[in-house]
């Protein structure tokens, strides 16, 4: 048994949760998410709390429980403050510029890059080498900045590349000269 399916999420009094059949809706003053669980898995709100549990004694059924219980802490937490990526460039000519909903990207390769920003995500550009994705659902976040971040990652030479916030390169030393 999963130590932390068996936790219940507390719902604050800004946030609503409503479940149908296996569909969760959350809603909170940042936004509304809706996610869609395994037939495993069975949800319910009972006095403030979401409430998940196993339908049998399946080994998918125990895995799962947990794993839907920690995507819908999630999803509660989100909805009341946003999750944040920040990530830097660097390199000499290497730049980002938003252009509405695109992100262009100069990162030293004969072309420039163009990303499109996914609905639900908001990308803010500092100084044009500081980027921050922020939005309330934690795992596209995430993606957005490991597909920024996939661009053209940190060379452990010079350090040139995109960088999140936080990780550590480790830097390597170049060729030595006769």
């Amino acid at each position: 048994m999963s130590r932390i399916g068996k936790l219940p999420v507390a719902v604050p009094e800004k946030v609503t949760v409503s479940v149908n059949g296996s569909e969760v809706s959350v809603e909170g003053p940042k936004g509304k998410l809706t996610k869609t669980f395994d037939a495993a898995v069975s949800v319910k709100v009972e006095d403030g709390n979401v409430i998940v549990s196993p339908t049998n004694e399946s080994r998918l059924a125990r895995a799962m429980y947990g794993t839907a219980r920690s995507i819908i802490n999630g999803m509660v937490d989100g909805v009341q403050t946003p999750y944040v990526k920040k990530l830097e460039i660097e390199g000499v000519g290497f730049k980002a510029n938003l252009n509405g909903n695109v992100l262009d990207l100069a990162l030293g390769y004969s072309h420039g890059i163009s990303y499109p920003i996914p609905e639900g995500i908001t990308v803010k550009v500092d100084g044009g080498t500081k980027l921050t994705v922020e939005g309330c659902d934690k795992h596209m976040v995430g993606q957005v900045a490991a597909d920024i971040y996939k661009f053209k990652p940190v060379e452990p030479y010079k350090g040139k590349g995109v960088k999140i916030v936080g990780q550590y390169v480790r830097r390597k030393e170049g060729k030595k000269t006769a």
